[in-house]
């Protein structure tokens, strides 16, 4: 038995150097799948979108979706890879009850892209290069959902049900080489990776980019070296993390528990492993197949792709902005500081922010909402914050209703709780929840007198020369009007009652 003793992460720093690996899996948003006519969509009813392809019938044949390889190649670009001007398809063999043909059609030994890189910057403004191996075409698996178990995983599961909806939607997996000298910072590094190819083929338009829905999957893989080896360690390949923060503590996880294990005299199991976000630990999978195991062989069903200079030239001078060119930009049309402008990245709302001031908010309102309360209600959630269902719309509605007088920033968290509960739009909850602001001199009047009653040495004070008292009282107007009076006009209000001038 294993044992899975976690060593403190400073701890493993000290005695050990991190060797990390990175496979993501791109989902392209094409309107068919893969090698068939299917619908590539999501959230449709279980096995509807499939066909006699998909399911691998008998005397069925595929057909490559050149809407996918165009996608394929705008990745490899964007990833400085060199094209591969002739490649081919494989067969890729083993059996998974999602996977109807028991073999995948995928890329082995000539991929669409090779040889590219990847400079990331980390939160300080460090940039680290990663190194691109390879980015391949294939198709993805159907998807499984096991019940009857307390947790919704295979393990204590009763049965499982397949969903062939997801089989032969088209795939680009992104591999890279061995990242060595990450140190302490491996955890940030694989989480600005990963956040990264989000961002790049979000940027692209070839995928949808929501990880939450599978479209962005990656596997970590970590070893570890004792310092001052040259020798890579055996590593561990952590499936199918499906967001930033979970990529993030998968790699600091096994860091500490390859530590444990290493510690104790053991060996290392290469296996892959599985994360489990309630308790962010992995469990052990299956163990590690190399390529040997899977019986590669060309795909004879397919001709082989070529990829013309042209070809790749007409989809290269198609290719938008690049990230780190447009976050230059951004950066200056906003107006935002170094600082401030590094916090939008590393928070990963750079989208969300460009959205807002696009539907009409101004830079320094949207960067109000989504750094503090949208990011404070995302990290209770314990979700990114574009995840929480918050949208550009939303936030400029909201402002919109302060600039008015409407509301005030306290209501305006109370509209907020009232959206996120599905109640309707800003403006119908406000109505609704009878949350606008209190501006009636009558009203207003009415709870001045009564909390200058409570506080009538307040009261002396502030006719004493002590204007600044008169917070106190403005507090006690708030909390009579629950938080809804125009504060501004009832400490008018107030020193006119007290005779004080403002």
């Amino acid at each position: 038995m294993m044992t899975e003793t976690l060593v403190p992460f400073d701890e493993v720093l000290e005695r050990y150097d991190p060797a990390l690996g990175f496979e993501v899996h791109v989902e392209l948003n094409t309107v068919t799948k893969m090698f068939s006519s299917a619908p590539n969509a999501f959230g449709d009813v279980p096995n509807t979108n499939v066909n006699e392809v998909d399911l691998g019938l008998p005397g069925v044949l595929p057909v490559v979706n050149k809407a996918a390889v165009e996608s394929s190649i705008k990745i490899g670009l964007a990833l400085n890879c060199k094209i591969a001007e002739f490649c081919r398809f494989a067969r890729k063999n083993y059996f998974y009850p999602d996977t109807p043909k028991n073999f995948q059609t995928s890329q082995f030994d000539e991929p669409i892209a090779y040889d590219g890189y990847l400079d990331i910057e980390l939160s300080d403004g460090t940039v680290f290069r990663v190194e691109i191996e390879r980015a391949h075409m294939e198709e993805d698996a159907g998807k499984l959902t096991h019940l009857g178990g307390a947790t919704g995983r295979i393990q204590g599961a009763d049965y499982s049900l397949v969903d062939y909806n997801r089989a032969g939607v088209p795939l680009v997996e992104i591999v890279t080489k061995p990242i060595l000298g990450a140190g302490e910072r491996a955890p940030e590094l694989a989480k600005a990776y990963v956040a990264a190819i989000r961002e790049i083929v979000k940027n692209l338009g070839v995928s949808d980019a929501r990880m939450e829905r599978g479209n962005v999957r990656c596997d970590a893989n970590v070893s570890l070296m004792p310092k001052g080896s040259s020798t890579l360690g055996t590593r561990t390949e952590t499936k199918n993390v499906n967001s930033l923060r979970a990529v993030e503590h998968a790699v600091r996880f096994e860091m500490e528990r390859h530590a444990g294990v290493l510690d104790a005299g053991q060996k290392i199991v290469q296996e892959t492993r599985h994360w489990h976000e309630d308790t962010r630990s992995t469990t052990s999978g299956r163990p590690k197949s190399d390529a040997d195991d899977y019986r590669y062989f060309p795909e004879p069903d397919l001709v082989p792709v070529v990829a013309s200079p042209e070809w790749v030239e007409e989809l290269r001078a198609q290719l938008p902005e690049p990230p780190a060119e447009r976050r230059k930009r951004l950066k200056a049309e906003w107006g935002y500081s170094d600082l401030e402008f590094r916090d939008v990245v590393n928070a990963g709302i750079l989208d969300e922010i460009e959205a807002t001031i696009t539907a009409g908010a101004s830079a320094a309102v949207a960067r109000k909402w989504w750094m503090g309360e949208i990011a404070r209600r995302a990290k209770l959630a314990e979700v990114e914050p574009a995840e929480l269902g918050i949208s550009p719309a939303v936030v400029v509605e909201l402002q919109g209703l302060i600039d008015s007088g409407k509301i005030n920033d306290k209501l305006a968290r109370d509209v907020l709780d009232g959206v996120l509960a599905g109640e309707g739009s800003a403006t119908e909850v406000v109505a609704a929840r009878g949350l606008e602001v209190v501006s009636d001199d009558g009203a207003l009047q009415a709870a001045i007198d009564e909390a200058l009653a409570a506080q009538p040495d307040v009261a002396e004070k502030i006719r004493g020369g002590k204007v600044q008292a008169v917070g106190a009282i403005v507090g006690g107007v708030m909390k009579v009007t629950r938080g809804q009076a125009d504060a501004a006009r009832v400490r008018e209000l107030i020193l006119k009652t007290l005779g004080v001038e403002g």
